[in-house]
């Protein structure tokens, strides 16, 4: 008989020890599954901001096609403006042009377009377009000296660059 308790025993002790080990098992599977899980739901919370960052730009952005359709319309209203004014006589002409030309302004303002001058500015690629290199003993090299053209920004990206006359040394000439 003393060997029946010995034997429940030992079958009590690797039943022990293996149940030990199922749970132990277990516990890692759980930890595992539970990592994947805040990384799941980490990579779709990050997924959920980015989408909310795309859609603002895209909304923010939505009318620039638009936009470059509407900004040769106003430099047609400057064209008739400066013609009226060299003609002369034509003072209330050039006032109503110029109202209209103050609302349009207005218009593009209001939607985030804004003008930008780039008389006197060292030349920038990014945001002006070089039409002319005009050779000047008295203006720095690469500056902007003619605008043609004004540049147009739509919040902080450049919606039509600024078609300029830039200044070339003297020197840079001969070459």
């Amino acid at each position: 008989m003393s060997d029946g308790p010995a034997r429940d025993e030992s079958v009590n002790g690797e039943t022990t020890a293996e149940s030990t080990g199922e749970v132990e098992g277990l516990r890692r599977e759980v930890a595992e599954k539970q990592d994947r899980l805040l990384r799941a739901l980490a990579e779709m919370d990050n997924l959920r901001r980015r989408t909310q960052r795309e859609r603002e730009e895209y909304v923010r952005y939505a009318n620039e096609s638009l936009l470059r359709e509407l900004i040769p319309a106003l430099d047609n209203l400057d064209r008739a403006l400066e013609a009226a004014r060299k003609t002369g006589g034509a003072d209330t002409v050039v006032q109503g042009v110029e109202l209209i030309q103050r609302e349009f302004l207005r218009v593009l303002e209001r939607v985030g377009v804004r003008r930008f001058s780039a008389l006197g500015a060292r030349f920038d690629p990014t945001r002006h377009e070089a039409t002319a290199r005009v050779v000047s003993p008295t203006a720095e090299p690469d500056t902007v000296i003619a605008e043609i053209v004004p540049g147009y920004m739509l919040h902080d990206r450049v919606l039509r660059p600024a078609q300029v006359a830039v200044a070339a040394a003297p020197d840079e000439d001969a070459a």
